[in-house]
């Protein structure tokens, strides 16, 4: 016996010798040369006509796997016996690769990207993202802000009454709805790239003209092509972010709403450096206004545009902004596809140029490559077959030479997935009624509010001037509610569901109860409550949006829920305008029913956000 251990271990010797022979023939690296190692070692050993597999486990195991003839048969294709060698070497040693049974080819690649992404980290290509889109989120707010803080002097310079007010609102709805429609649906056809920069370039065009208009009717068309730029910032922006930054990073995605309150507050700034020194006198929230020059009588003081500049200059530096930001965009930042987008439309390559760009700018190292997404290929269960069309997502070159017939099919059944399940129908339905009621309470309440403060403390005699400048140190907190949300939307026992539960019912009584008050501090005090919980919940919001829904449907998926925000948007203003125009108190407009309105609507968030599905609200999905 002991002999035969002998005799052995001498023909093992030689098998290692031989190996080894075979091996230094050529430059191979060491991980290479462990694989071919085994593969040879497997080879020799099968010549053996003794058992061998007694003298040491690690021979059992070489000696049970299959030959590479064997190999080369993948659910019934045949593939050269060096590419699956190569394929099954490369994946035994890959960190990327584990846990992708089940899936399909598009799924495997998404989890691939996601895990690469993670092992770059947050570099800095994800920072600069990150604060490019976050810009995005200042222009939004920024442009809406602006139309409540110039409604005032507006009004008095262009002579229209409070019952038509509400038409400016209107406008920029009717664009942002046209926007968040048209831009969510391009960015999942022409991409996220274009869509990224024409909002900005179209908004900053017609921003810079609106500060020129002599009259209602063209400042109203100038803010509804506003609007329509502006529309696609956010569903656009949150889509980017998502699928740019690590998974562990994703309540960045939340903290891209703290852009909104800097934004109103640097509205709020500039407006307050030009508004009360640029206004006529006596203004529109003192006693006796001036009237405006179109409904003056010959002879007669007027509000004219001379004495009145202040709405414009603020209007213009806004338009500067949206355009320095378009500069940054597409001129200093060399902004890439996302490579989820570049995947589901067969375009693995480009996609991992993306991924390796984004490597090089965080000087990393990209251990994603075309030849791992080629392999993955191989499992032609991963592209579906015969009428499916959803699992063919991803499946580069095949993709890319399907027919158009088929191409239109594929593209038809992105749609089907925001309806694929009852779970999912469920959730699609309640995210739509949440943005419907979101923006129908914030619309009305961020048009009509800085009026309403204004008129409020006018008639505890604060000045304009003091009012603006209230409207600095209100909205400031609004950056600390963002924050607070991004905190409790970490915390598990909270999570983004309650919340959005908590900060819809405080921001909802809070809008009812300045109805209430009459001192300029409890004015200034629930008006800054309002836009505290408002920030709160519109960060878990819109983060949280473009995580519930798969990377194929995401930038349609957000753009319809803020469509049906922005429609709702454009009734409530009229509405609320309606309100406004029957008169109240002190012979102004009706303002307790605008704030009634706002905040009784802002309550049904209460429920539709508590009704969420709980596994789709905090589950972490690879594949998203």
């Amino acid at each position: 016996m002991a002999e035969e251990k002998l005799r052995t271990n001498q023909k093992l010797q030689g098998i290692t010798s031989s190996v080894q022979n075979d091996i230094n023939d050529t430059d191979y690296s060491d991980g290479d040369i462990l694989v071919l190692f085994i593969f040879a070692f497997h080879y020799h050993c099968r010549q053996l006509k003794r058992d061998v597999t007694q003298i040491h486990p690690l021979i059992t195991e070489i000696y049970s796997m299959p030959s590479p003839e064997e190999m080369s048969k993948v659910d019934g294709d045949t593939l050269p016996s060096s590419q699956v060698e190569n394929a099954q070497g490369y994946n035994s040693r890959n960190p990327l690769l584990h846990d992708l049974d089940g899936l399909t080819l598009y799924e495997k690649k998404c989890v691939l990207i996601n895990r690469e992404i993670d092992a770059q980290g947050m570099g800095k290509y994800q920072w600069y993202i990150w604060g490019l889109c976050g810009f995005g989120y200042l222009l939004d707010l920024l442009w809406a802000q602006a139309f409540g803080l110039v409604l005032g002097p507006l009004k008095q310079e262009l002579g229209f009454g409070n019952d038509e007010s509400g038409n400016i609102s209107t406008s920029f709805n009717a664009g942002l709805t046209a926007g968040a429609f048209v831009w969510g649906f391009l960015a999942d056809i022409i991409g996220r790239r274009w869509a990224f920069n024409l909002t900005c370039l179209i908004s900053s065009i017609f921003g810079l003209c609106l500060g020129a208009s002599n009259n209602y009717t063209t400042f109203l068309v100038l803010t509804a092509f506003v609007g329509f730029g502006v529309g696609g910032n956010i569903p656009i922006d949150t889509t980017i972010t998502l699928e740019f930054i690590p998974q562990n990073k994703r309540f960045l995605l939340a903290c891209l709403s703290v852009f909104q309150p800097i934004g109103v507050v640097l509205c709020s700034a500039i407006a307050f450096g030009f508004i009360p020194v640029y206004a006529c006198s006596p203004n529109f929230s003192e006693p006796n206004p001036l009237v405006s020059c179109k409904n003056a009588e010959a002879g007669e003081r007027c509000c004219s545009r001379g004495d009145n500049m202040g709405w414009r200059y603020l209007l213009f530096t806004i338009g500067g902004i949206t355009l320095a930001v378009f500069i940054l965009r597409f001129f200093v930042f060399n902004f890439r596809e996302t490579p989820k987008y570049l995947i589901y439309r067969g375009r693995d390559s480009q996609a991992i140029e993306t991924l390796q760009h984004m490597a090089q700018v965080n000087k990393k190292q990209c251990g994603l490559t075309l030849e791992l997404f080629e392999s993955l290929q191989a499992d032609d269960s991963s592209l579906g077959s015969g009428n499916s069309a959803t699992p063919a997502l991803g499946a580069g070159t095949k993709q890319l030479n399907m027919a158009w017939s088929q191409k239109a099919k594929l593209e038809l059944s992105r749609y089907k997935m925001l309806f694929s399940s009852p779970k999912m129908t469920r959730l699609t339905v309640l995210v739509w009624l949440t943005y419907i009621m979101d923006y129908w309470g914030f619309t009305v309440a961020g048009f009509y509010l800085p009026s309403i403060l204004a008129l409020k403390n006018g008639a505890a005699s604060v000045s304009l001037k003091s009012t603006y400048a209230a409207y600095i140190y209100t909205y400031a907190p609004g950056i600390v509610g963002v924050l607070l949300g991004a905190t409790l939307y970490r915390i598990p026992a909270i999570g983004r569901k309650w919340t959005m539960v908590l900060s819809a019912a405080l921001m909802g009584i809070s809008i009812i109860l300045f109805s209430t008050v009459d001192t300029r501090a409890k004015n200034e005090g629930l008006f800054t409550m309002e836009y505290f919980f408002q920030s709160m919940f519109n960060a878990v919001l819109y983060g949280w949006t473009p995580e519930a829904f798969p990377a194929p449907i995401r930038g349609t998926a957000c753009g319809i829920a803020g469509f049906w925000g922005r429609l709702f948007g454009i009734v409530s203003p009229l509405i609320a305008q309606h309100l406004y125009g029957r008169t109240g108190e002190n012979g102004q407009g009706d303002v307790n029913s605008v704030l009634y309105l706002a905040g009784g609507v802002m309550l049904g968030c209460v429920i539709t956000t508590a009704l969420l599905p709980n596994d789709m609200m905090e589950s972490k999905d690879e594949r998203s």
